[in-house]
């Protein structure tokens, strides 16, 4: 019997909504990201809504003015969304929308061979070879800063430079759960003048490691729970 899939809806405590999509591991490849991107646009709050992409890749939803980023790795989809800002233009970077979401497998050693085109030296002086975990979160936390950047072309060691690793999430919203610790890094963009500082959040699920990247400045949802 097929395993079939989970939609799960949730907050995070750092004021950023995350909708994922897990399960049917019987299905594989683009089938099974088409199937759960069904199911993720099919749990719309006020109906089904419709993924579309810009120019410069990031996606949107028609007819909505919230920022989402999303990510996909084996049998998890995970989509971050801010609330919604009219007053931005959600094609390119801003501070009030800067938002991207990236998730792999913690057991994937593969990030260990290629550390050396994502990580720079002063990177390599605190995030530890032989350290898998720490190799992970600094993946997913490259990844997700290239996506809020919204712009194509930026080289993970020169122009996103992590500052301050996040820990894992292993406890997200349980009671007594302590204050997440939350990384830091820094945006080079060549149309900006200065550096565009940023924050980094993880937490686990389905086996992955999900980093989420966002600007100090932008639009959050409060922690009451939903």
């Amino acid at each position: 019997m097929e395993t079939e899939f989970v939609y799960w809806r949730h907050p995070t405590p750092v004021g950023i909504k995350v909708e994922e999509v897990s399960g049917m591991e019987e299905k594989s490849g683009k089938l099974w990201r088409e199937m759960a991107m069904q199911i993720y646009c099919e749990n719309g709050i006020d109906g089904f809504r419709e993924i579309g992409h810009f120019a410069n890749g990031a996606p949107f939803l028609f007819g909505e003015t919230s920022r989402i980023s999303l990510t996909h790795t084996c049998h998890l989809l995970a989509v971050a969304t801010l609330p919604k800002t009219p007053e931005a233009d959600l094609s390119r970077f801003s501070r009030r929308t800067a938002l991207g979401i990236d998730a792999e497998k913690l057991d994937r050693t593969q990030v260990i061979k290629v550390r050396d085109k994502f990580l720079s030296d002063k990177e390599k002086g605190f995030i530890n070879e032989d350290d898998l975990e720490s190799n992970i979160i600094a993946w997913t936390a490259k990844e997700a800063l290239y996506k809020a950047a919204m712009t194509p072309g930026l080289d993970f060691c020169n122009n996103i430079t992590i500052e301050k690793l996040p820990v894992i999430d292993r406890m997200m919203n349980l009671p007594g759960a302590p204050e997440p610790v939350i990384g830091k890094a820094v945006l080079s963009i060549p149309e900006y003048d200065s550096p565009i500082d940023m924050q980094l959040y993880c937490y686990e699920s389905e086996g992955c490691c999900v980093t989420i990247a966002f600007s100090p400045k932008c639009a959050k949802f409060g922690r009451k729970r939903s």
